[in-house]
């Protein structure tokens, strides 16, 4: 089989040969091409030590960020290419780290290392492919399997446990069952991981075509615990209400699949309902509620994000969007859209709306969102006309109060509210003289202020 590699990856190989070196691409990149997707990088392994890499592309600018584990980056004019000395490891004594780690001199002691089958796969145009644990017949089974011992596999890194449960999601692959088994059994030591390495590959997980395939893997080997147990109390939590088919955890599911891929989307429909096991009633007809369930659900989401070492901006885009999750059942006129968005942000606006079209979709076959599409139509012909929602967008500001003979304070701030909410009812108030006469009329120049 020929796999056409991209010329500058090419060059490396090419050079790397021509000085006497053996040279491979392999890893992900192989495991894309078989499935005919386009890889994202191209990795490339070589028997050439560190120091007989920079030496052969010493007219390159090369860029040692590893050389005691092999690995040199060579930049070339449009691209750069990894290139690492073929290695074998240690015994791991942290569940991530190993004891040591030696050069080896084949591309089979090399690959014997990798986690799993499919990513274990690599290839030159002169040997070809060289598979030695079976990567290719799992691809055409989609099935991850473990290189060797799937037990030693994860003891050596726990982290793996999450790899493979993010491969299973994105490439709708099956866990191998002897895998999967020790997925269970070592599921616990995730806790060991740093929450920064379980973050880059929860949200590699939910960002993929189907999380839920992923958060339901999860929940089968028993990482809800530590990755998610903010939504343990959702899992078969009866709504009890006849505008919710499903039970509260899988209608989340359903929400995070109808979502796009948009992280701080995602976040809001993976936490927007975690608050209703906390704030259900029930009436005396017997329909459940859920009355606050969008701000308990806020704080909840607030709190797993900071533990899941999400950056501050995303946290409170996340909280906002929950926060004002259910405001697609309020009626609005063009006044209370403009105060709504300017408590969600311009910027955050037409998130909200794709989170509570999923929601209302997941909540019955029944549901319908024209209401939600009503909204979002005023919302743009609102901020295509450039009207008012925020105290900025007033003809007037602060400093011209003062000019007016008004003194410093924050009556000067109670004064812009007011002509705000004035304007937000009456675009055409928004002058500098009819605000300067309304500000008047409410606040006299010559009363205390």
């Amino acid at each position: 089989m020929e796999i056409n590699i991209p010329l500058y990856v090419q060059f490396v190989i090419d050079r790397l040969e021509e000085k006497g070196y053996e040279a491979y691409i392999v890893g992900g990149c192989i495991r894309d091409i078989l499935l005919e997707k386009i890889p994202n990088d191209f990795d490339v392994v070589t028997n050439a030590l560190p120091e007989e890499i920079e030496e052969v592309f010493k007219d390159k600018k090369t860029i040692d960020v590893g050389k005691q584990f092999g690995t040199i980056i060579i930049h070339l004019d449009n691209a750069s290419v990894e290139v690492t000395t073929f290695r074998t490891e240690g015994e791991y004594v942290d569940g991530r780290r190993p004891k040591w780690l030696k050069f080896v001199s084949t591309i089979e002691e090399d690959l014997s290392r990798r986690d799993f089958t499919i990513n274990s796969i690599a290839y030159n145009k002169y040997k070809g492919l060289v598979d030695p644990f079976g990567g290719m017949e799992d691809i055409h089974k989609k099935l991850i399997r473990c290189v060797g011992n799937p037990y030693e596999r994860f003891m050596e890194d726990y982290l793996r446990i999450l790899r493979a449960v993010r491969f299973s999601t994105v490439l709708d692959f099956k866990i191998e069952e002897e895998t999967f088994l020790a997925c269970k059994k070592y599921g616990e030591k995730i806790s060991q991981v740093s929450m920064e390495r379980i973050n880059q590959e929860f949200v590699k997980i939910l960002m993929s075509d189907k999380p839920s395939i992923g958060l339901e893997v999860m929940r089968k080997i028993g990482i809800f615990e530590i990755v998610l147990p903010e939504l343990i109390p959702t899992i078969g939590f009866d709504q009890k209400n006849p505008h919710h088919e499903k039970d509260v955890y899988n209608h989340i599911l359903c929400v995070v699949d109808n979502t796009p891929s948009i992280l701080k989307v995602r976040l809001a429909a993976l936490f927007h309902d975690a608050g209703k096991p906390y704030t259900f009633s029930v009436d005396e007809e017997g329909v459940g509620h859920f009355y606050g369930h969008d701000k308990v659900g806020a704080e909840i989401a607030k709190k797993a994000l900071e533990r899941l070492k999400f950056p501050k901006k995303m946290i409170e885009d996340v909280f906002i969007l929950i926060e004002n999750h259910m405001t697609h059942h309020g009626t609005f006129k063009d006044k209370g859209l403009k105060r709504l968005i300017r408590r969600v942000g311009k910027e955050n606006i037409d998130d909200l709306f794709l989170l509570q079209k999923s929601d209302r979709i997941c909540s019955n076959k029944d549901a319908s969102i024209e209401s939600i599409l009503d909204m979002e139509n005023k919302v743009k012909e609102i901020l295509s006309r450039n009207e008012a929602y925020e105290i900025k967008h007033l003809a007037i500001n602060g400093e011209d109060l003062l000019k007016m003979g008004y003194i410093e304070g924050p009556e000067i701030g109670e004064m812009l509210e007011y002509l705000l909410e004035k304007v937000m009812e009456k675009p055409e108030f928004n002058e500098t003289d009819k605000l300067k006469e309304l500000v008047l009329k409410k606040y006299p120049i010559d009363a205390k202020i």
